[in-house]
């Protein structure tokens, strides 16, 4: 499960950005995953605590926010969000797409909690 992997990274990246802000704890993530990004986000919820579990992230409320695939076409100008498996145009079934959205992986923000004094 490369999921879990993923979740570590993503740990070690969010916990030295945390304590560069002085930050004793992690209480809330939020992540985007997009259709194309290869993240299955039930897999990666699930593995999170595992790579959390013992650091300042441990127990942090994880919230993912999903983004369909969108796609501009080329050849008609309709934006669209097809299957990602098809990745054409819903409108006029061109493959000559560009992909606007759901390649997203990243942490969109993180709440801390720093310690007074």
């Amino acid at each position: 499960m490369h999921e879990l992997s993923l979740a570590q990274s993503m740990v070690e990246d969010i916990v030295a950005a945390a304590r560069r802000e002085g930050a004793d704890r992690i209480v809330r993530i939020r992540l985007v995953v997009g259709a194309l990004s290869g993240v299955d986000a039930d897999a990666f919820e699930f593995a999170f605590p595992v790579a959390a579990e013992g650091t300042p992230a441990a127990g942090a409320d994880l919230r993912i926010r999903e983004v369909p695939l969108a796609v501009h076409c080329r050849d008609c100008g309709a934006t669209t969000s097809p299957d990602p498996l098809l990745c054409r145009c819903e409108t006029c079934g061109s493959a000559a797409v560009d992909v606007t959205a759901g390649r997203e992986l990243k942490v969109e923000a993180l709440e801390i909690h720093v310690p007074v004094g």
